[in-house]
């Protein structure tokens, strides 16, 4: 179990970085919607992390041949899918068992997906639930709510369905499912949810529209897709962490090249923007995503309430409560209940190590309230979460910081400790 332990920064940084991790949302994607096609996909710049390249393998699996060029994979689909004679590791990816869990359901053969022990207790019922109900046949622990899980693939009925939960892996997995399914369907979430399949998949040529009552249509493939051809951006829920670093360290600026500017992937950066740190948005281009450049200025931070388009900020609320630590007033964050059911009970792990660090907070069973102060040096336990790992290592600059368990860190990010260390050159 690897540790790291953090000092705090001596003075400003200004710092433009061109090497921060590749989407890994979009990724995962790439990997597995270049098994649409009958022909090669070409990807640039994809994710060389233990979680995508997991997502790669299980694709390798299923017959399909990848050759890699360090971040450059192209991925040759087979004729026909394969039946794997092995289980299929997911790793510390949920959007990838997921996702997985819909893309399999249809297709002929048996499979086993697993995870490693943090990913094995997360809940898997909110698509094994919806996939189900259309004829997918899931098994698992606590009856399909935890991996591993077994897949049988089966004849799957067309469907309307209102989702109970905004989440882009559910819709993901459900749109995956359609495409194979005995006729049209359609899909709603009450709140625009990452919509990175729905762009791919278009870009792609399948057929998918929201209508104007806001459903999405899918309409089942009737021929193989068009094969990608793409440049994975940089990650923005990535690269926040060094936005974070900018607003909270007096002086300091960042300049992130070729981030995705996808509106459903910046909202962390619009709330530090009403916090009061100085944030600038460039976009260059837009073809399967816009794409630009964002540059964060420290500034005076003000106490938020984020109430809405939790979706969007998901990944980014743990970075952000940081910045909320240091801003003037009490901030609060509600409707976030998504938050206890991703890598760890984020709620609780956020709240207690900020606790650890001498601010002050308020639970609830859908959020918190951060009361800013001065943050101090502490131990920290990261329970297995990348993302609270790189949070409080971003704290660090401020006071220094020991975090506990960083292993997971390369699960996403697996250069973050050496851009870490540029900030000090």
């Amino acid at each position: 179990m690897e540790n790291i332990h953090i000092e705090p920064l001596t003075k400003p940084f200004n710092i433009t970085i061109d090497n921060i991790a590749s989407d890994k949302s979009i990724s995962h994607r790439c990997a597995m919607f270049a098994l649409l096609s009958n022909q090669p996909s070409h990807i640039k710049n994809f994710l060389t992390a233990e979680d995508t390249l997991n997502t790669l393998s299980i694709v390798e699996q299923l017959g399909a041949v990848i050759h890699r060029d360090g971040s450059t994979v192209k991925i040759t689909p087979p004729k026909k899918l394969l039946e794997p004679s092995d289980i299929l590791d997911c790793g510390n990816s949920g959007t990838a068992m997921r996702l997985f869990c819909g893309f399999l359901s249809s297709l002929e053969g048996s499979f086993v997906l697993t995870g490693d022990k943090y990913l094995n207790q997360r809940p898997m019922n909110r698509v094994s639930i919806p996939l189900k109900s259309i004829g997918s046949q899931i098994l698992g622990r606590e009856n399909g709510n935890k991996a591993p899980l077994f897949i049988k693939g089966a004849s799957l009925n067309s469907f309307t369905y209102e989702s109970p939960i905004d989440s882009a892996q559910v819709k993901s997995a459900m749109i995956l499912a359609a495409l194979r399914a005995k006729g049209p369907s359609k899909y709603k979430e009450t709140e625009l949810t990452r919509d990175h399949t729905e762009r791919m998949l278009k870009g792609m040529g399948a057929s998918i529209k929201t209508n104007e009552q806001g459903y999405i249509e899918i309409t089942p493939l009737s021929s193989p897709l068009n094969p990608l051809d793409i440049t994975v951006p940089t990650d923005p829920s990535s690269a926040f962490f060094f936005a974070t670093a900018a607003a909270i360290v007096p002086g300091s600026s960042v300049t992130i090249k070729n981030v995705t500017l996808n509106p459903t992937r910046i909202e962390a950066y619009k709330i530090l923007q009403n916090m009061g740190a100085d944030v600038e948005f460039i976009q260059k281009e837009d073809i399967y995503e816009p794409i630009g450049d964002i540059i964060v200025k420290h500034n005076k931070l003000e106490a938020v309430v984020v109430d809405k388009n939790i979706s969007w900020l998901i990944d980014e609320l743990p970075a952000l409560s940081i910045a909320m630590s240091q801003a003037n007033g009490t901030s609060i964050i509600k409707n976030a209940h998504e938050l206890r059911v991703k890598e760890s009970d984020r709620i609780k792990s956020v709240v207690k190590n900020l606790d650890l660090c001498g601010i002050k907070y308020n639970e609830f069973e859908d959020g918190y309230e951060v009361i800013g102060s001065t943050l101090s040096y502490a131990k920290i336990d990261s329970h297995g979460d990348h993302r609270i790992a790189m949070s409080f290592a971003i704290a660090g600059l401020l006071c220094g910081m020991y975090i506990n368990d960083t292993d997971c860190i390369l699960t996403s990010f697996p250069n973050f400790e050496n851009l870490l260390k540029e900030l000090k050159q």
